[in-house]
């Protein structure tokens, strides 16, 4: 198993005074694919937004506990939450282009945080590593809201690469997607994982066990159970677990 990357310490989040996560205590390991399924509602998306403080955003939040990436809390004072969003990036559950050109969702992020790059070769690296360059190269100044929806989710997911993240975090990235789309981006996040660590939402367990090498199962907002993807669906410890992955609820 690699070293984790991100470890989360004793994470309780309130909306006001309801609380959305227990006490959770759970590490993600480095260039893994981790996915977090679990019944709606359970607190996996809210999880995965503590992850880089994109939960700032939400009104009447608390957070309680720590989130360690490299060693470092990332809800210290002292700490630049942009900074860590760039380093920790995100793909949402629905594309979200900008309504720019193919290229310059590519280059708008790092061109605002006044990165030092070469944009042509950026564009291309990014869109490659998307899997999507070969679809594109030859109309990149066309309107990303022209591409069809699994061609901006992976637009959405090069622009991400663009920033030069080491972690991504993925909120139900194929919800919106039909099959084959759904596809395309399975085979582009096991590809992805030789460099980036990967944390995936998921409602769909045949895409958990397909694409994670390991697996967090959340339930009313505690961490039900935790391990190797193949052994939580075919061996899991606890009841719950088996009793959610067998379709018994939820």
């Amino acid at each position: 198993m690699s070293k984790p990357i991100i470890q989360v310490k004793d994470l309780s989040i309130f909306y006001g005074e309801k609380k959305a996560i227990n006490s959770v205590n759970v590490s993600f390991s480095e260039k893994q694919v981790t996915a977090v399924i679990g019944p709606s509602g359970c607190g996996k998306s809210t999880l995965l937004r503590s992850l880089n403080r994109m939960n700032d955003f939400v009104e009447n939040l608390r957070v309680e506990g720590e989130v360690l990436y490299k060693d470092q809390n990332i809800y210290a004072p002292k700490i630049d939450s942009a900074d860590i969003r760039r380093q920790i990036g995100m793909v949402f559950q629905k594309p979200n282009p900008f309504p720019k050109s193919i290229y310059k969702n590519i280059t708008w992020g790092p061109q605002i945080n006044g990165y030092d790059f070469d944009p042509d070769a950026l564009v291309e690296k990014c869109l490659k590593r998307a899997a999507l360059w070969d679809e594109v190269k030859d109309r990149l100044d066309d309107s990303a809201l022209a591409l069809s929806g699994g061609q901006q989710q992976r637009l959405c997911i090069a622009r991400a690469i663009a920033m030069n993240p080491e972690v991504i975090l993925m909120d139900e990235p194929c919800s919106a997607l039909d099959p084959k789309a759904t596809s395309r981006i399975e085979d582009l996040i096991l590809d992805l994982r030789n460099r980036y660590t990967i944390i995936i939402v998921t409602h769909n367990m045949q895409q958990a066990a397909r694409i994670s090498d390991e697996t967090a199962f959340f339930f009313d907002g505690d961490l039900i159970e935790f391990g190797d993807t193949k052994e939580i669906f075919t061996n899991p410890v606890e009841e719950k677990t088996e009793d959610y992955i067998t379709g018994r609820f939820g």
